[in-house]
């Protein structure tokens, strides 16, 4: 089992930025790749950004150039660096590990979730 614990969420006025940050415990062997998902009331959860141990990355159309997914092994920690947030963004976030391959990727861990408001 991989244990995921998210940090960093908060309040911030249009146009800011925010850091989130993911730490990975317990079986970290079994998992190549990290993902950030992220779900608004009434809304399905949507994919925000992926990270693969081989360092491959991908974004969610909406996020793109304004967002930046990165990963630091020695840490077993993944990040997320958001600028130029935009009240659209306000959702809960949520950590994700699985596997990448050719194939696609399968995240079946999760964390519990950050909260990330954006409003002036």
């Amino acid at each position: 089992q991989v244990q995921l614990v998210e940090s960093g969420g908060g309040s911030v006025q249009p146009g800011g930025s925010l850091r989130l940050s993911c730490v990975a415990s317990g079986s970290i062997s079994s998992i190549n790749a990290m993902a950030w998902y992220r779900q608004a009331p009434g809304k399905q959860r949507e994919l925000v950004a992926l990270i693969s141990s081989g360092g491959v990355t991908q974004y969610g159309n909406s996020v793109k150039g304004r967002f930046t997914i990165s990963g630091d092994t020695d840490k077993n920690t993944m990040y997320l660096q958001m600028n130029s947030l935009e009240p659209g963004d306000t959702a809960v976030y949520y950590c994700n590990a699985g596997t990448y391959s050719e194939y696609g990727y399968y995240g079946g861990h999760w964390g519990q979730g950050t909260q990330v408001t954006v409003a002036s």
